[in-house]
């Protein structure tokens, strides 16, 4: 595996970070990670296109961007991947006025499917996808022996419009792409891990449809939240990243957690990034920053041990915009703990999310989470 790190910013424009390459360096995948406002300029990806000509553009906007154990808003963070033994194949699908996530990613991943399928990686469009369902249709299509992770585009904390890069190298709004990666020579890691608090009581969802929430114990589900959230309630959807809810169907289950999309004031519902079963209980949930930062390493170390004793040469990190908001000054600090475990010789990119796609570890079943930090690695045999 050859990499090449580059970040662009307003100030400083073009950056090398990082260089392993020869003169005939022809990378088949380019991961760019930018906010919409940076990524929108096409301009700066006509650059990238005339540096990477023969390049597969990948990418999407988000709520910070990851390069090495940086933390930008309003850049670009750009890491070209050459790999030496493995094949990849791509697939783009738009979502059009569909609300069928599950028959959506049934579409995307077919294309790809065959015996030397190892891994698929997927970007989706962070706001007009049901995460839940599109992983479920992920899990029905994709055989047992083929792992699964990715993450949900990102608008900062405005929750507007998202993009994913297509086929093209232009970034798009409702727009999924997925990687396949393929052969025995591949070997991927994974591990999500979150460190929030859970407190008070189990109430239980008594009415809701898929991924919007109405009622939680008999009582408008807006309401609830927004006399938990008090003076902070003016300004959700936002404001929601800071108190997410943790969500279990069953008394022994591992709970996920789901954090807010947008609200509707009329019929006082809520919809988040993942399913909401009616009939599940659900948990308020506060920050603790340095379980946050221990989430961090907890993925790391768990990644690693996925990967069968070989030392990553290449991580991508996806982390909950939730968690950015609440670290703040601090962010850098879980990716700087990630990075300590995953090795200084590890190059690392990434993005603030609206959704991590996952398993929790090896063997769990692969899963929409938010407000956890998501880490996948590769290494070549």
């Amino acid at each position: 595996m050859i990499l090449e790190q580059l970040s662009w910013t307003p100030s400083n424009k073009w950056q090398t970070k990082l260089s392993q390459t020869t003169d005939n360096f022809n990378p088949q995948l380019v991961f760019v990670f930018g906010s919409r406002k940076v990524l929108s300029d096409i301009e700066l990806i006509k650059e990238l296109q005339v540096r990477y000509p023969l390049s597969q553009l990948i990418g999407c906007s988000t709520s910070g961007e990851i390069v090495g154990t940086e933390v930008n808003d309003d850049s670009l963070a750009v890491t070209a991947v050459f790999f030496e033994k493995t094949m990849l194949q791509f697939s783009f699908l738009e979502l059009g006025d569909s609300i069928d996530s599950f028959k959506i990613a049934s579409q995307l991943v077919s294309p790809l499917i065959s015996n030397s399928l190892r891994h698929l990686l997927v970007l989706s469009d962070g706001l007009n996808v049901n995460g839940s369902e599109l992983v479920r249709g992920f899990r029905e299509m994709l055989p047992d022996s083929v792992s699964l992770t990715g993450g949900l585009a990102g608008d900062g904390s405005n929750f507007v419009e998202t993009f994913v890069i297509d086929q093209q190298g232009i970034p798009r709004t409702k727009l999924i792409a997925a990687i396949g990666f393929y052969g025995n020579s591949i070997q991927v890691g994974y591990g999500s891990f979150g460190g929030w608090d859970s407190f008070g009581i189990d109430r239980k969802i008594t009415k809701s449809k898929e991924n919007v929430l109405f009622e939680i114990d008999g009582a408008p589900a807006l309401e609830l939240y927004k006399s938990f959230l008090g003076d902070k309630a003016s300004e959700l959807p936002g404001s929601g990243l800071l108190f997410p809810l943790s969500l279990r169907t069953e008394y022994d289950q591992i709970p996920v957690v789901r954090t807010i999309l947008s609200i509707n004031e009329m019929e006082q519902s809520i919809t988040f990034a993942g399913d909401m079963t009616e009939g599940a209980y659900v948990k308020f949930m506060k920050a603790n920053i340095d379980r946050l930062i221990n989430g961090s390493i907890k993925a790391a170390q768990i990644s690693i041990e996925n990967n069968h004793d070989l030392s990553p040469e290449f991580a991508l990190l996806i982390s909950c915009v939730g968690r950015k908001l609440v670290l703040k000054q601090l962010v850098e600090e879980e990716v700087e703990a990630a990075s300590q475990i995953l090795g200084k010789e590890t190059v690392i990119t990434g993005f603030y999310s609206y959704g991590e796609i996952s398993p929790f570890s090896s063997g769990a079943q692969c899963e929409l989470h938010n407000q956890t930090m998501t880490i996948t690695t590769f290494s070549e045999r």
